[in-house]
C-alpha cells in the first residue's frame, strides 16, 4: 500500500490538502470522489523509499512530467517537530486512545509535509501489523537509534506513554542545549564575517586607488604603508587563486577530519585546546549522561544503551572510552572503572557514576550529572561570548588603526614637506 499526498478542489471551490494511504491512484481518485473532492495534484511515497515528484492529475507519469516543488525541497524535519509530535502522541496514549487512531490524529494535525508523509507510512505499517518500533526504524533519518530503541523498550514493558513522554523531554533538552550554543555563537560569527568582508573590500577596491596617488607623487612611503600596499596588491591580483586555494584546503581538511585517523587526531586536539576543549568535553559529557539516563530509565538494556551513547557524544576519543567500557561491562566490570582509567572523564563524573552503580540509582545520578553539566555549558558559553565580543572589538580597532595610519602617515609627510 502506498501513501499519497494530494491537493484537490472541493465542491465549493476550496483547495483541499491531505495524505491518504490507498492501493493506487485510481483508488485515491475514487476515495476523494466519495468525499466530493476533485484531485488536481498528488505525490506518491512508498514506505522506506523516497517520494516521487508532484504530478498533475490527468497527466501521464512520463519522464519530465513531474514538477519540482521548491517548498518541498526547502522543508526539513527538525528535532523540535519530532519533540512536539512525540509529546502529542504520549498524551493520546496516556488517554487510552489506540495507537493507530493516535497516529491518524497526529497525521491530520501535522503541518510539516515531510513529517506528515513519514507518519503516514508508519500508520500504514501499523495497520499491516508491523511493530511500532520496527516501523519507526524504517526511517533512520527521522527517528534515530535512540528513539527507536526507547520505543521498543516501551512496547516490551507496556509503558509506551511514559517512554514517549521521556523521549519528548529528552529531545527538547537536546534542542535547548544546541540552541544555547548556536545562539551564543551567532553574533560573534556574523561580526567576524562582516569584518572580513569590509576589510577585504577596502583592500581590493579602496587601497589600490590611494596607492596610485602615492606612486604619482613619488614620495618615500613609510614601512606600514608599503606593507598595506603589498598586501593589497596580492589580494587584488591573486584573489581568484587565493579563493580557490582556500576552498581546496578546506575540502582537503574536511576529508582528513572525517577519515578514521584524522577524526581521532582532530578530536583529541579539540579536547586539548584551552577554553574550547573544556567546553567540548562538557557538552559531550552532558549528552552522554542525559542519553544514558533516559535510555536506562525507559528500560533499554545497559549494553544496548552504551552502544547508542557512543554515537551521541560526537567525539571519537570519548566514544572509544565508552566502547571500552561496554566491552568491560560485558566481561563483568563496572562503567566507572573504564571511565576512571581513561582520564578523559572528570573525577566528579566518575565518582557519581560509581555511587549510582553501588546504590542502584544510576539513572538518577546520570540525570544529576547531565543537569549539572548543561548548566556549566550554559555558563561557559555565556562567559565565552562576553569575552569574544570585546576581543573582536579590539581586533577590529587594531585593523582600522593600521589602515588609517598606513593612509594618513604619507599624507602627513607630504603636507609637512609642502609646508617646509
Amino acid at each position: 500500500m502506498a501513501v499519497f499526498e494530494y491537493i484537490g478542489k472541493s465542491a465549493g471551490g476550496k483547495t483541499v490538502k491531505g495524505v491518504m494511504d490507498v492501493e493506487s491512484v485510481r483508488a485515491l481518485k475514487a476515495a476523494l470522489r466519495r468525499e466530493k473532492v476533485f484531485l488536481t495534484e498528488y505525490k506518491q511515497t512508498t514506505a522506506g523509499k523516497g517520494s516521487k515528484g508532484r504530478v498533475k492529475a490527468g497527466k501521464a507519469q512520463t519522464a519530465g512530467s513531474s514538477d519540482i516543488d521548491v517548498q518541498e525541497l526547502l522543508t526539513r524535519i527538525t528535532p523540535m517537530d519530532i519533540a512536539e509530535m512525540t509529546r502529542q502522541l504520549a498524551t493520546l496514549q496516556k488517554a487510552g486512545v489506540p495507537l493507530v487512531d493516535s497516529m491518524s490524529a497526529i497525521v491530520e494535525q501535522t503541518e510539516n509535509s515531510k513529517l506528515k508523509r513519514v507518519l503516514s507510512q508508519v500508520r500504514t505499517d501499523l495497520n499491516e501489523g508491523t511493530a511500532f518500533s520496527r516501523s519507526l526504524g524504517k526511517h533512520p533519518k527521522v527517528f534515530n537509534s535512540t528513539y527507536a530503541n526507547m520505543v521498543r523498550a516501551g512496547e516490551s514493558s507496556g509503558n509506551l506513554d511514559l517512554v514517549l513522554q521521556r523521549l519528548a523531554d529528552f529531545t527538547e533538552a537536546q534542542v535547548r542545549l544546541r540552541n544555547k550554543i548556536v545562539g551564543a555563537m551567532t553574533y560573534p560569527v556574523i561580526m567576524l564575517i562582516i569584518s572580513v568582508f569590509i576589510v577585504g573590500a577596502m583592500m581590493v577596491l579602496v587601497v589600490p586607488k590611494i596607492t596610485i596617488m602615492f606612486e604619482d607623487l613619488g614620495a618615500d612611503l613609510p614601512f606600514i604603508t608599503k606593507a598595506l600596499i603589498f598586501t593589497s596588491d596580492i589580494l587584488s591580483s591573486w584573489w581568484p587563486l587565493l579563493t580557490a586555494a582556500a576552498v581546496g584546503l578546506f575540502i582537503l581538511f574536511n576529508r582528513w577530519r572525517t577519515s578514521e585517523e584524522g577524526a581521532k587526531k582532530w578530536d583529541r586536539f579539540l579536547l586539548k585546546v584551552p577554553v574550547l576543549g573544556d567546553l567540548v568535553r562538557k557538552i559531550a559529557i552532558a549528552r552522554f549522561a542525559r542519553t544514558l539516563s533516559t535510555l536506562l530509565s525507559s528500560g533499554v538494556p545497559l549494553l544496548a544503551a552504551m552502544e547508542i551513547v557512543e554515537n551521541v557524544v560526537d567525539n571519537t576519543v570519548l566514544a572509544a572510552v565508552l566502547s571500552e567500557a561496554r566491552v568491560a561491562i560485558r566481561e563483568g566490570d563496572t562503567i566507572s572503572g573504564p571511565l576512571k582509567r581513561s582520564d578523559e572523564f572528570p573525577p566528579m563524573v566518575v565518582h557519581m557514576v560509581a555511587i549510582g552503580e553501588r546504590t542502584g540509582e544510576l539513572e538518577n545520578m546520570l540525570k544529576n550529572v547531565s543537569d549539572s553539566y548543561e548548566n556549566q555549558v550554559d555558563t561557559k558559553v555565556n562567559a565565552l561570548t562576553s569575552i569574544l565580543e570585546p576581543i573582536m572589538i579590539v581586533g577590529m580597532g587594531i585593523v582600522v588603526a593600521f589602515l588609517v595610519a598606513a593612509i594618513l602617515l604619507p599624507m602627513m609627510q607630504l603636507t609637512s614637506a609642502v609646508s617646509g
